[in-house]
């Protein structure tokens, strides 16, 4: 048997394990999860033969509430302080890698190894070289999960299928001249979603817009500052430096009943606190008409039985779209500045 170990934001275990189990079983791939709420994790253990593996069956970019995966290797508790890295050296013998990730639990007690975390990358790195245990041409990531500076557990991830980033997660700065903290979803969003190859394409400047309750203008901030021009669709009202700019048209009018004149929007966004279900559908609307090309949006979740709740709605859009004759590919994640929600892109496929 094997087991991985799968990041995830607080409070979502099990979510993260109601994903993991059923994209396995859909492979083939069958195991269990060991949880605890509010740990920031999740443990899956395969009940095949150790050499069935989730890496070739399954794309972490597939998942939505995993930010991060490795498959263990060793679980090291009670290690002395005056030599750490021996016992870790021994553990991982016989293995090559390419990378060092020392990351830790995305919770308030996870945070405060983070200090010991980056001193300790230096001479842990130094001691694996000198084993030979770094080459750069080697397809696998070495993670230290640390849950202190004596206790962590030591993995392995495929490095084309797990995040670059550290711990999963793209730390954004909040522009001085955001008009709200939702901008960082949206920006979040456009690193995730889009290759930076396509950026230039996807998100060049003269696009049209249309921003779905926009107020006080958080989305509609990313969207101009792409050089983009914006249909602010909202009864509240939008942030003076927005309009200013001369980039943004307030509409003050519902966003589940605005409708554009023509037919020349790329972007359709969208964060309305609404049920998922019409919020899906009305994006859904959107491309069946031919109303954009693309829609980024938020599905905010219940409370309860969350992933489940998300692949219905996910899946009747897929229906829709499919039954309509439009070829969309749709991904969700759920991203670091989301809270009780997801992000998604629709795309529709010309």
């Amino acid at each position: 048997m094997s087991q991985y170990i799968l990041y995830c934001r607080a409070g979502f275990e099990n979510d993260c394990a109601a994903e993991i189990q059923y994209k396995a079983s859909e492979a083939g791939l069958y195991g269990f999860c060991r949880t605890q709420p509010n740990q920031a994790y999740v443990e899956f253990e395969l009940t095949q033969p150790s050499d069935a593996c989730l890496f070739n069956q399954i794309k972490l970019d597939e998942l939505i509430f995993s930010r991060q995966w490795f498959k263990v290797i060793a679980k090291l508790e009670g290690m002395s302080e005056s030599d750490r890295i021996t016992p870790i050296i021994e553990s991982v013998l016989g293995h090559e890698f390419c990378e060092l990730k020392l990351e830790y639990p995305d919770t308030n007690s996870g945070k405060e190894i983070a200090g010991f975390a980056k001193k300790f990358t230096v001479p842990l790195r130094q001691a694996l070289k000198k084993n030979l245990l770094i080459n750069e041409q080697a397809n696998h990531v070495l993670h230290l999960f640390m849950f202190s500076s004596t206790q962590m557990i030591l993995g392995k991830s495929l490095k084309n299928n797990a995040s670059e980033l550290l711990n999963g997660i793209r730390r954004l700065k909040f522009p001085a001249d955001g008009p709200s903290r939702s901008t960082l979803k949206l920006e979040e969003a456009f690193h995730h979603f889009i290759p930076k190859s396509e950026w230039d394409d996807r998100l060049r400047p003269g696009l049209n817009a249309v921003d779905l309750g926009a107020a006080p203008g958080g989305w509609t901030y990313q969207l101009v500052r792409k050089g983009m021009m914006v249909s602010a669709i909202d009864n509240g009202p939008m942030a003076d430096s927005l309009m200013e700019t001369g980039q943004v048209k307030h509409f003050k009018e519902d966003g589940f009943k605005y409708q554009p004149k023509k037919h020349n929007v790329y972007w359709l966004v969208c964060d309305m606190v609404e049920k998922p279900s019409r919020v899906a559908k009305l994006m859904v609307k959107w491309l069946i008409n031919g109303w954009c090309e693309e829609a980024i949006f938020n599905l905010k979740l219940p409370m309860k039985q969350r992933f489940q709740n998300v692949m219905q709605v996910l899946e009747d859009a897929e229906a829709q779209l499919y039954q309509a004759g439009i070829q969309t590919e749709i991904r969700a994640k759920h991203l670091y500045h989301d809270r009780e929600e997801i992000t998604c892109l629709f795309r529709r496929i010309r």
